[in-house]
């Protein structure tokens, strides 16, 4: 049993599953139609006139994110709901190439689709706003920039929703926790009236996700190097909790 021969058989298992497939498809569709709707019925002048234009044609990319987040999970809880796991642990006795590999192809996957449909929309979007306030090309400073920044927060939210799968090793508790302590306690510890704890909030992974799909800086959120930086640190954890888990935990 080879690295090369772990990561092709979690390829095999990502590409035969109906799930992947449909929350894929489901990610690129919301994120292509959405992107349409806001481009098609975007006026000059309008109450969105200020809003950035990469964050304006990639808005359905929060509703993309959360297919992708369920695929994480899927990826990893799934096979605990299931039972594969104890096949896949006993082919692959070290244990950690199986989280490492399945991180990897689901990373690779979710990108490159991410990415692409990112692109497609914002030049969908363009082509009703060509003649509005918000004309935008790729070509334009941090566009680009933005656009690949998008696609990278959706990967790495969808990365850290593997980690927390593989972590509590189930998939209702995977998404409570996912729900209740990355989308919703940095919104409740926003409420608070101390500045530390604003300054700590905008690096949490959904503030940070979020700045990085601006093509210009947003007001009161980390820069684009920091919040990949700040996001990835928090996958890393994450991801390196749940192989210690993995390794000191019967499957």
């Amino acid at each position: 049993m080879t690295k090369t021969r772990v990561l092709r058989s979690e390829w095999h298992k990502l590409r035969s599953l109906r799930s992947t497939w449909i929350t894929l498809t489901a990610a690129a569709a919301l994120i292509l139609g959405v992107g349409l709707i806001m481009g098609g019925t975007y006026t000059s002048g309008g109450g969105d006139s200020d809003v950035d234009t990469v964050i304006l044609t990639l808005y359905g990319s929060m509703l993309g994110q959360l297919c992708l987040v369920v695929l994480g999970i899927l990826v990893t809880a799934g096979e605990y709901a299931t039972g594969m796991i104890r096949s896949s642990l006993t082919a692959v006795p070290a244990r950690l190439p199986v989280l490492w590999t399945k991180a990897a192809v689901f990373t690779a996957t979710a990108f490159s689709l991410m990415f692409t449909t990112a692109l497609i929309t914002f030049a969908a979007a363009q082509l009703f706003l060509h003649d509005t306030d918000q004309a935008a090309s790729l070509t334009d400073p941090g566009v680009l920039r933005a656009v690949a920044g998008t696609a990278a927060g959706i990967t790495l939210m969808g990365l850290l929703a593997l980690g927390l799968g593989a972590l509590l090793r189930s998939v209702p508790g995977a998404v409570g926790a996912f729900v209740g302590g990355v989308m919703l306690l940095p919104e409740i510890l926003g409420m608070l009236p101390y500045e530390a704890v604003e300054q700590a909030v905008r690096y949490f992974p959904t503030q940070a996700a979020g700045a990085l799909g601006s093509a210009t800086p947003l007001p009161g959120a980390a820069t684009p190097a920091t919040a990949l930086l700040a996001l990835s640190l928090w996958v890393a954890a994450v991801l390196a909790v749940a192989g210690w888990t993995l390794r000191r935990r019967d499957a």
